[in-house]
């Protein structure tokens, strides 16, 4: 398809970097690659990782919301761990920190088996990427674990610990791989063994024929998704214009079909944004203060 022919929904595949979720889940496919990105975050060793799946989806009940993980992988000790390309800095702060809450208890409800003690619960790390800041502290990571707010050595003990790592911050405090990958998260060139393996495997991964045939085919997905969001919204505009005037009402369903399947996609990291800003015809501030509402 010619570039220029091409919707903004998503970016042209020569454009992808590490930081796009596609490319990024497609080069943590990589065992050794995945098991490394681990050891560097949380300056441990593994001896071996699986993968549960990638781009998981746990579904516990119909009439619940359903997560999708991007990275899912467990280790040899039955660790599981967590790791999301996290591009959207929402207008809520409390967003990220509470959709980590919601895939603990996701996670944690997927491998408890019906009548099992509390004690078969894993040890879980939870690790968003994040191209901004999360909380404004200019940190380049931020680990969180449950402990007594009378007492701050006492730690609860409940084996879960939420990291969110930060590529716009500061690099004092982290070790000089993770600060490379950081790096190159934000467009820098590769430094240093591990960031230049991980470098590589973009560029493979953007060679891959079968690769870029995928990636137009999820692109084609989003577009059936945001036309289906534009037909509900017709519908639905049609019914309430009955009282309003029909071609007013079809007018403000429509709109508000697409503003909904945009903000689902943002939700479910398909799409920054700023991109979903873009297809909704609106300034980035003005949508934020939509998906706020």
């Amino acid at each position: 398809m010619d570039r220029a022919n091409r919707t903004d929904a998503l970016k042209a595949w020569e454009d992808l970097t590490i930081a796009d979720n596609f490319i990024f889940q497609k080069v943590m496919r990589k065992k050794r690659l995945c098991k490394r990105l681990i050891e560097t975050i949380l300056n441990i060793k593994i001896r071996k990782i699986t993968f549960a799946e990638t781009e998981k989806d746990i579904h516990v009940r119909r009439d619940s919301k359903s997560v999708r993980l991007d990275v899912y992988v467990e280790d040899e000790q039955g660790t599981l761990y967590d790791i999301e390309m996290q591009t959207t800095d929402y207008a809520d702060p409390a967003e990220l920190p509470k959709r980590t809450r919601y895939y603990q208890a996701m996670m944690d409800m997927d491998v408890l088996n019906k009548g099992e003690f509390y004690t078969k619960l894993r040890k879980t790390y939870i690790i968003f990427i994040c191209t901004f800041d999360p909380f404004d502290r200019s940190l380049s990571q931020y680990t969180f674990h449950e402990t007594c707010a009378e007492d701050a050595t006492l730690a609860m003990g409940d084996e879960t610990t939420k990291i969110f790592l930060n590529s716009k911050g500061r690099r004092e405090g982290i070790n000089h791989n993770l600060a490379a990958f950081l790096d190159y998260i934000e467009g820098k060139a590769p430094k240093g063994k591990f960031t230049e393996t991980i470098a590589d495997a973009v560029e493979a991964a953007k060679e891959n024929k079968e690769m870029k045939v995928e990636y137009m085919t999820f692109f084609m997905e989003l577009r059936r998704r945001e036309e289906k969001g534009r037909e509900e919204g017709i519908a639905k505009g049609r019914a309430e214009g009955l009282a309003e005037g029909e071609a007013k009402g079809t007018i403000k369903g429509k709109a508000e079909g697409r503003w909904t399947t945009l903000m689902e996609l943002v939700q479910d990291g398909l799409l920054t944004m700023k991109e979903a800003a873009k297809r909704a015809g609106m300034s980035e501030e003005a949508f934020r203060k939509l998906a706020a509402q």
